[in-house]
Parts: C-alpha cells; structure tokens; sequence
C-alpha cells in the first residue's frame, strides 16, 4: 500500500520508514537521502520523493545490501535509460555472498553443535576448567 505523503518532519519520515531519526541523519551525511528543506525555525521537512527514497534504501539494507551497492541501485533508479540487467546482475552478486555466508554459518551451525554434544557426553555438570567447549576455544583454529 502506497501511502499519501505531503511533507513530514523527520520523525514522521521515521515512522513511516521504520528507520529512527540517527540513521536519517546518517543517511543524509553519506548522500543516500538528500538534505531536506528546512521549514520555520529550521526543523528538517521531507517530501514524498524523501519517503519513497529511504523507503526504498530501507528495504535494500532488509536485503543487507552494503551502502555503496544502495548507491548503485539508486542510480539504477535515477537513470531511466539504464537497463535492469544491471541490477539483475548485483543482484546475482550480492546472492553469490549470501550464499558463501550460508555456507559459513552451516560450517558455524556444525562445530558448535558438536561442541554441546561432547560438553553433554564429557563434561557437562562438571568444573569449567574440565570442560571441552573451553578447551576447544583455547586452541589456535584448524588450518586448510
């Protein structure tokens, strides 16, 4: 649903958005979202351009696209002649490294799950200083 925006001061943009009013702010100082007009007595005013932007910068950071692959996709968005293969393709990237951190966090899932099971079958219950979880942690990491 696409709401009506006229102009909101920066906590309704916050709001409307789900961001909080320090990631606005951020988002202003790295050039994602524009500085806005400023109304009586110097309070921030956006429009709907302001709300369909960090919308749209909010909804990328829910995909965890890093700040400068937002700024890519933005212009993407802001150069009517631009083909959308290009966003297919950073797509396709970004996807290429959620899966290698899928893969990493198996790997993570793995280990530690093998680690409660041996603190249950050998130490469980007994002195910290027994126990496997911690052995295992004071050792360098397996190499290769």
């Amino acid at each position: 649903m696409v709401m009506a925006v006229r102009t909101l001061t920066i906590g309704a943009l916050a709001e409307r958005t789900g961001c909080n009013v320090p990631t606005i702010r951020y988002c202003e100082e790295i050039g994602l979202l524009p500085s806005p007009r400023r109304g009586a007595g110097g309070q921030r005013v956006y429009a709907a351009g302001d709300f369909a932007r960090l919308t749209f910068v909010r909804r990328c950071r829910d995909f965890d696209f890093s700040i400068e692959q937002i700024r890519e996709l933005l212009a993407l968005v802001e150069d009517p002649e631009r083909d959308c293969v290009a966003a297919k393709d950073l797509a396709e990237t970004h996807l290429s490294a959620v899966r290698a951190k899928l893969r990493d966090l198996r790997a993570l899932e793995k280990s530690l799950s093998q680690f409660a099971a041996a603190c249950t079958a050998q130490c469980a219950g007994g002195p910290a200083r027994d126990c496997v979880i911690l052995d295992e942690f004071s050792r360098p990491a397996k190499c290769c």
